[in-house]
């Protein structure tokens, strides 16, 4: 039996920062934030909600939608840059306040594809029935190192987390393929500079993303013995539309088949690819075996992609 998710969450911090708001902050405009990123808000954490109080509450959502005790959960991996500290890993902080007594816990560091590579990393560990049950957080409190300052970077990223329980599904479901990859040298081109902020070459991760995104995504397909014509919906990293909208294409997907979750949220790294998923759950656009491409990039250079079959 292949792992797949069986229950998702999300938490998204209430205080909206509009485009129309950053105007106020920096020499920029809601015309030139919507044209270059496709993002009209994002959501923002008050100083008093860290990282780990956004992964619990998306962590408690996601159990609950499983059915399942936090004493059933038998490894914690969390997603994010932004911990609350370097130490003790925010994995093991949700796991007290979980209860998930019989839980190793530990944290990921895959920047924007950090996600991708939780799934693939709980996906090893169920399938060789090490655990029955895997609980994936990518979560990011971008707002903390953003450089409020520097309008190329400030604009783009947002505040939040998504969760998934990962377990068993029916023969068929789940995670059918996958890709991870890295490349090092980039490393340049988007890292936390000197001062603890946000640093990126926007062109060069821009070249470097439009080119994996499509073809990680067409590499997953195939490895799933399946071609572009059988992708019913694509969830794409959200970092910036025209990168997403490259991806699309190479997939020759209709604008209907990917979500542009984007719009509302910005850039949320580890918890984009989880929060875009849940937001189009709720929306009605993902069905039972429908199949999904879930692909991404981040700082590292790091990139990955999954082929789901929906469903329990």
């Amino acid at each position: 039996m292949n792992a797949g998710i069986i229950g998702v969450g999300r938490c998204v911090p209430e205080k909206v920062v509009t485009n129309f708001d950053l105007e106020k902050m920096m020499d920029t405009s809601d015309e030139w934030i919507r044209t270059r990123t496709g993002i009209e808000e994002r959501h923002i954490a008050e100083d008093d909600q860290d990282t780990s109080d956004m992964a619990f509450e998306a962590a408690e959502n996601a159990l609950k939608d499983a059915g399942i005790t936090a004493e059933q959960v038998g490894l914690i991996l969390v997603a994010t840059v932004t911990p609350d500290q370097p130490f003790p890993s925010v994995a093991c902080m949700i796991q007290d306040r979980l209860g998930a007594t019989n839980a190793a816990a530990m944290d990921l560091s895959a920047a924007c594809a950090g996600y991708i590579y939780g799934l693939i990393t709980a996906k090893q560990f169920i399938e060789n029935n090490a655990y029955d049950y895997i609980l994936v957080v990518g979560v990011e409190k971008l707002s903390k190192i953003v450089d409020w300052s520097d309008r190329n970077t400030a604009v783009l990223f947002g505040d939040g987390a998504a969760a998934v329980v990962l377990g068993k599904v029916s023969d068929g479901r789940g995670i059918i393929s996958y890709e991870l990859g890295s490349d090092g040298s980039g490393a340049k081109y988007l890292y936390q500079n000197e001062n603890d902020h946000i640093a990126m070459n926007g062109r060069e991760v821009f070249k470097f993303a439009v080119r994996q995104m499509g073809q990680s995504a067409l590499n997953v397909i195939e490895k799933a013995g399946y071609t572009k014509n059988d992708v019913d919906y694509l969830i794409p990293h959200q970092a910036n539309i025209r990168i997403m909208e490259s991806a699309r294409q190479r997939l020759d997907l209709p604008p209907e088949k990917m979500s542009t979750a984007i719009k509302k949220y910005g850039n949320t790294s580890a918890a984009s690819i989880g929060n875009a998923l849940v937001e189009e759950l709720e929306n009605g656009k993902i069905h039972d075996d429908d199949l999904l491409v879930l692909v991404g990039f981040g700082g590292g250079l790091t990139w990955g992609a999954v082929a789901i079959k929906w469903g329990k």
